[in-house]
């Protein structure tokens, strides 16, 4: 997935949330909070918490978002499953066909 042009350049302490959020899950890989939240902690040292990272995960798949991050205007964007033996749940981003 490229990077959409609403991002490109944009300084990482001046990333929103959301922004993080589908950096992370645009790589492909499903991934829990947990690890969106390492992930996000790692490269821009800011630290949020599991309900903002779920609140950022449902906000990707409004139209604001969707646009802006130049995902799909219609189809699923977030797939979510149950990791294998734990409770947790997996989230990516689902790339276009």
């Amino acid at each position: 997935m490229k990077v959409p042009s609403s991002l490109v350049g944009k300084p990482k302490h001046k990333l929103s949330i959301t922004d993080s959020v589908y950096l992370c899950l645009r790589k492909g890989s499903y991934m829990t909070f947990w690890e969106i939240q390492k992930m996000i902690n790692d490269n821009t040292g800011k630290f949020f918490g599991e309900p903002s990272i779920s609140a950022a995960i449902r906000d990707l798949r409004n139209e604001g978002p969707r646009s802006k991050y130049e995902l799909h205007p219609y189809h699923e964007v977030v797939e979510k499953r149950r990791r294998k033996g734990s409770k947790a749940y997996e989230y990516k981003l689902v790339e276009e066909n």
